[in-house]
C-alpha cells in the first residue's frame, strides 16, 4: 500500500512538472518571447495580430519558424527555417551569431517585415533590424526568401544553410506570403536563441 502511494506522489509530481513546462511552450515557442513581442508592439504602428518567430536553439531540420496569431495565441504555420552558413560552430550543435557584413551567419533581434521585390530567388522580404543585434541586415541583403533545398517536412537531417537570410521551402514562403501580403502593417519577426 504505501508503495502504491509513494508510486502514484511521484507520479503526480512528475505529472506536474511536465505540464508547468509544457505550459511555457507553444511548440517549440516560448510563451516569454510571444509576450515579450506583444509587450514591444502595443501602441505602434505595427500588424497586433500577427508576428513571426524563429527559434534557432531548435535543430534546424525541426519546425522552428512560426507565424503567429497574438489575438487568439495560436500558431498558424510552422515551417523549416535555415540559418547562415558562418552560425555554425565546428564540433557543435551551438550556433553563434553575427551582424557584421561578409561573416554569413544569422542575426538574432526584432525585424520588421518590409517590402517584397523579386530577386535571383524570386520573391523576397526585405528585412530592416531593430536592434543592435540586426540593424544592418538591409545593408548585408538578409532577406525573407525561398530555397529549393529546404524541405516542407521536419526530419533528422540539418537543413541546408543560407548567407545569413532565413529560408523557408517555397510552399512554406507561399503561405507565408498568404499572411503578411495582406497585412496593412508592418509585421514583426523575432529571431533568438
Amino acid at each position: 500500500m504505501m508503495k502504491n502511494v509513494l508510486f502514484l506522489f511521484l507520479f503526480f509530481i512528475s505529472c506536474s512538472k511536465i505540464e508547468s513546462q509544457a505550459t511555457n511552450f507553444v511548440d517549440d515557442l516560448p510563451k516569454s518571447k510571444i509576450l515579450e513581442i506583444k509587450n514591444y508592439i502595443k501602441g505602434k504602428n505595427y500588424n497586433q495580430d500577427l508576428a513571426v518567430f524563429i527559434n534557432f536553439k531548435v535543430h534546424s531540420g525541426k519546425y522552428r519558424y512560426f507565424v503567429y496569431d497574438l489575438k487568439n495565441d495560436k500558431i498558424l504555420q510552422k515551417a523549416v527555417v535555415a540559418h547562415g552558413e558562418g552560425s555554425v560552430v565546428k564540433n557543435s550543435d551551438a550556433l553563434q551569431f553575427s551582424n557584421v557584413d561578409g561573416s554569413h551567419q544569422s542575426s538574432l533581434g526584432k525585424y520588421e517585415i518590409r517590402e517584397s521585390y523579386n530577386g535571383k530567388f524570386g520573391k523576397a522580404y526585405r528585412l530592416d533590424g531593430l536592434d543592435a543585434s540586426n540593424s544592418n541586415s538591409r545593408a548585408r541583403a538578409i532577406v525573407l526568401h525561398s530555397y529549393y533545398c529546404i524541405p516542407d517536412k521536419e526530419s533528422a537531417y540539418p537543413a541546408c544553410l543560407s548567407f545569413g537570410c532565413p529560408m523557408l521551402s517555397k510552399n512554406a514562403f507561399v503561405e507565408t506570403a498568404k499572411y503578411i501580403d495582406p497585412s496593412k502593417k508592418t509585421i514583426i519577426l523575432y529571431a533568438f536563441y
